[in-house]
Formats: structure tokens, sequence, C-alpha cells
């Protein structure tokens, strides 16, 4: 697929999935959230699970080794 404002689908896909947790929040309404949610607040949704997914890194050319966590920190559920 060709790229649409210079980025490629891949791209495309992760810049989608960072848009779609995005949002403002008040200090006092984050740390309600943090004390009485089992979920993490959004910006930690997105920053927490795309340095764990290599091709994450891939589609942006980052340089693996900097970008994902060290392998014996990473999660694989598959």
């Amino acid at each position: 697929a060709p790229a649409i404002d210079g980025f490629t689908p891949e791209q495309r896909f992760f810049i989608a999935f960072g848009q779609a947790w995005r949002g403002k929040s008040r200090p006092e309404r984050e740390r309600e959230l943090l004390l009485t949610d089992t979920h993490s607040l959004p910006r930690y949704r997105v920053k927490g699970s795309l340095v764990q997914i290599p091709e994450f890194a891939r589609a942006f050319s980052c340089d693996v080794k900097q970008a994902l966590l060290p392998e014996d920190q990473r999660t694989n559920i598959w």
C-alpha cells in the first residue's frame, strides 16, 4: 500500500493506536484512577505496550536495541 502523508500503513497503524488512547486528565483525576481502577492510565497503555513490539521499532526504523525493552524484560503472550 502507498504511503499517505509520508507514513506507511504500518506507521499509520501505530499512530492510530496512540491516538485512540490520547486524552487529558487533571492530576487529581489520574490519582483517583490509579487508586480505584485496575487498568493502566491511557498513556501507559501506549508507552508500555509499544516498547515491547518489534514491529513498532521496524515501522519507524528505530534502533531495536535502544527502542525496545531488553529481551529478559519483555512480555511474550503469544
